[in-house]
């Protein structure tokens, strides 16, 4: 019998399959499932269990953020590739702007 935990999760939790490579994207703020006014600015952590990954990637997203701030943060080329997880992050908050806070982004 599967628990309600499980079933019905305190904090958002996504299984993810990125490149090939699966892993957990999770936050730790419940206010998340609830509450989109909690969706401007929050923090996610991804961890792949691969031997690569030292430590879990602590991201944050913003999702009212402008393209031109995202631009002078750092400059891209037109044909720039994106991380695999950011993309994927995206298809929920389309247009947000992803920190990996030190982390060097993977594909």
């Amino acid at each position: 019998q599967v628990s309600p935990g499980l079933r019905t999760p305190r904090v958002p939790v996504w299984l993810c399959s990125v490149s090939g490579r699966h892993g957990v994207l999770f936050g730790t703020d419940s206010r998340l499932l609830s509450d989109w006014k909690y969706e401007r600015i929050f923090h996610l952590y991804f961890c792949s269990g691969q031997q690569e990954q030292t430590r879990t990637a602590h991201l944050t997203i913003d999702t009212h953020s402008h393209r031109w701030e995202e631009a002078q943060r750092s400059p891209c080329s037109p044909g720039r590739r994106r991380p695999a997880l950011e993309m994927a992050i995206r298809t929920k908050w389309a247009g947000a702007t992803i920190s990996w806070n030190g982390t060097d982004p993977f594909f």
